[in-house]
């Protein structure tokens, strides 16, 4: 990853298993200004089991208390579909991310030639899937929603098994609930994550608004994951706690904002106060008549704006120096 923060646009499952949507979305997140914009790669049979019940808030936002494998199976990209995705965004000058759900989908994915891979909450425990995608040698981004530290540590120690370079693995702090109460977003734990292992931090955040991945920046998150909708009312599981693309735009300008703001750690004048410091900063002045010959004291100096005489800070300097002219009140004094 580079200094810049990468911002990702979690396209996810909200095109619905239709192309033609998964396409809009491409152009709606290279419009609002994402780096890469995320699919999820998985086929229903090899992820879940039949009856396996829906999370609660699949079942709120789907109206539906079908099983997972219903709802996914409705939710898949073919491979024909990915491949497409791929090119188009090759041509449209976005980064195509996805997450496998399965190590043939990870194959899939490798054989696609991308350079990078995105690890799913759910999968942080899958050491089959984890060992094979460290096998592969990609820069590797995962979330970490619904663990322990020790689990991180785990998860960082298969993946960086064969590709021992800390830096090709940045590690998302996470909530897994759509939405994210703000009571448990907990951003500090990002500061334990990078104290623990060394490595490039983030947010795959889930809260309502933009303000929480701002904060995220604020405090070192170099990659940014939010989930991006073409509109919330459109029915799926993950709509809802999504960002449509005004708002994703407005995150995206508030982000490198914030991040030009950060700058470089170095206390110093900036090129756009010069021109202010002179207005607001003191000068030595006269208090009253001084004559010619008189002792500068307390009584008959003072400090006032603007700054282009003798600075306030050498006020030590000039107490019980000699006029050497008469000084009307606010004159500068001069020597």
């Amino acid at each position: 990853m580079s200094d810049k923060v990468c911002i990702i646009a979690e396209a996810g499952v909200n095109h619905n298993g239709d192309l033609n949507l998964a396409i809009k979305l491409v152009n709606e997140a290279m419009d609002v200004g994402a780096d890469f914009v995320k699919f999820q790669t998985f086929k229903a049979e090899d992820i879940v089991t039949k009856n396996a019940e829906r999370a609660e808030y699949q079942k709120n936002n789907t109206n539906d208390f079908g099983s997972q494998f219903d709802m996914l199976k409705k939710l898949e990209l073919s491979d024909e579909d990915h491949i497409e995705l791929i090119k188009y965004c090759k041509k449209k000058n976005i980064k195509f991310l996805s997450t496998p759900f399965s190590i043939k989908s990870a194959q899939f994915l490798f054989d696609q030639g991308l350079d990078t891979i995105k690890i799913a909450s759910g999968e942080i425990t899958n050491i089959p899937l984890l060992e094979f995608i460290a096998l592969k040698k990609w820069k590797i981004i995962f979330s970490t929603g619904m663990s322990s530290l020790g689990e991180v540590e785990r998860a960082l120690n298969i993946l960086t098994r064969n590709n021992p370079r800390l830096e090709k693995c940045t590690v998302l702090h996470c909530t897994s609930e759509y939405p994210t109460p703000m009571s448990d977003v907990n951003l500090m734990a990002m500061s334990t994550i990078s104290d623990a292992f060394g490595v490039t931090v983030g947010l795959s955040d889930h809260t309502k608004g933009i303000h929480v991945p701002i904060a995220a920046v604020a405090m070192g998150a170099k990659v940014i994951e939010k989930h991006f909708t073409l509109d919330r009312s459109l029915p799926g599981p993950d709509h809802t706690a999504s960002l449509e693309p005004k708002e994703f735009r407005k995150m995206v300008e508030g982000i490198r904002d914030i991040e030009k703001a950060l700058g470089n750690k170095i206390k110093g004048i900036t090129q756009s106060e010069e021109a202010n410091k002179l207005l607001a900063r003191k000068s030595i002045v006269a208090n009253q008549i001084i004559r010619s010959g008189e002792v500068l004291t307390i009584k008959n100096i003072t400090t006032k704006r603007p700054g282009d005489g003798i600075s306030a800070s050498e006020w030590h300097q000039v107490l019980g120096k000699v006029a050497s002219r008469r000084y009307e009140p606010d004159d500068q004094i001069d020597f």
